[in-house]
């Protein structure tokens, strides 16, 4: 590596340990003595996650354990030593937890329909398990905040609610907490940080191959616009962080039955 490249690294690189570092601070993500089950699908996002949570590990205010985990949903092909030789060479606890969830996914999905669904649920309810198994307190999760903001997208054109991924998320259960700390890196500079480390990157043989997802047409979507318009992402993500619920509509969340005019304020403040 050259002395630029050498030099552009370490900027990308620290810029993502303070990006982590600082959704992990605002959420109170990570406390002392947590045990963090970090969730490896062997993409670039999850390897990314890892080795950032382990560079913040060394140098935070408080301690906390790392557990790696992956999930082998025994994929036709799926090279099963990969991660495991990978993770060797971290020194850091690890599992992996095998459930044919492949088969179930293919046989209650008809072909050509989506598959991401009902593969995430499965693929979720058994990593909570698990983290109970284990002890973990909090599970992290590899979305960055372009998944969040697409998720926004989805869940406002495909199913008409206002919703998207939040940074930290306590289970319906209340069995588990869940944490995001690639929560405020963008994509593209994962893809760099993982494209310059060299991570083994295991493909998804399951969806990998469906380019007309709903979340594919919602990510092209996104990119033209920052094309066309640089930061619009930015200001977009910067929105899900700063909600005027008297400015929606949801009667749930504000009492707009209830509002009333109050001019006591105005007539005393003339009378003064």
């Amino acid at each position: 590596m050259s002395e630029h490249s050498r030099t552009e690294f370490n900027k990308l690189q620290k810029r993502l340990r303070r990006l982590a570092g600082q959704a992990i601070n605002d959420y109170n993500m990570i406390e002392e003595g947590d045990r963090v089950m970090v969730c490896l699908s062997g993409g670039k996002d999850s390897y990314s996650m890892l080795e950032i949570l382990q560079s913040l590990q060394r140098s935070a205010p408080v301690s906390f354990e790392l557990i790696a985990v992956n999930m082998d949903q025994k994929q036709p092909g799926f090279p099963e030593h990969v991660l495991p030789e990978y993770l060797d060479s971290k020194n850091l606890e690890y599992h992996i937890l095998e459930k044919d969830t492949y088969s179930i996914v293919k046989s209650k999905v008809p072909e050509g329909k989506t598959t991401c669904g009902l593969c995430s649920r499965l693929r979720r309810g058994s990593l909570y398990g698990f983290a109970e198994e284990i002890g973990a307190t909090k599970l992290a999760l590899g979305h960055h905040r372009d998944d969040i903001i697409e998720t926004l997208f989805l869940n406002m054109f495909y199913g008409g609610r206002l919703k998207a991924m939040p940074p930290k998320l306590l289970s319906d259960d209340k069995r588990n907490v869940v944490i995001r700390p690639l929560a405020y890196c963008k994509e593209k500079d994962l893809q760099a940080f993982s494209d310059w480390m060299g991570f083994p990157i295991i493909p998804c043989n399951l969806c990998g191959s469906q380019q007309n997802l709903q979340r594919q047409v919602v990510k092209e979507m996104l990119q033209q616009w920052e094309r066309q318009h640089p930061g619009r992402l930015d200001t977009i993500f910067r929105s899900i962080a700063n909600v005027s619920l008297s400015q929606l509509a949801d009667t749930e969340l504000f009492d707009f039955e209830n509002l009333r005019i109050d001019r006591g304020l105005e007539i005393r403040a003339v009378n003064l």
